[in-house]
């Protein structure tokens, strides 16, 4: 049973989902976010060549909130970035 919570025979999609989770911190966010949707895909064609292998879920939750934070940290620098540079020149 415990195996079904957590999948060690699918370390991918686990990596994914903690990396995911850590994604959550903003200093973690630029680097664990991209990770997780990637691990998170690379988990769940594991998923589909062997459909008894658990961890779907974790993959589906690490591409999820893994790209919600990605997304979410790069729209922020972009407007920092847009921000800054439409600061009026002071010299």
């Amino acid at each position: 049973m415990t195996e079904r919570m957590i999948p060690t025979k699918n370390p991918k999609a686990l990596i994914a989902y903690y990396s995911a989770v850590f994604s959550i911190v903003p200093c973690f966010t630029p680097l664990l976010g991209p990770a997780a949707i990637i691990l998170g895909i690379l988990g769940l064609q594991e998923c589909k060549k062997n459909p008894i292998l658990p961890g779907r879920g974790h993959a589906i939750t690490g591409i999820v909130l893994g790209g919600i934070m990605t997304f979410l940290v790069f729209g922020v620098i972009l407007f920092a970035i847009v921000a800054s540079m439409n600061q009026p020149n002071r010299g």
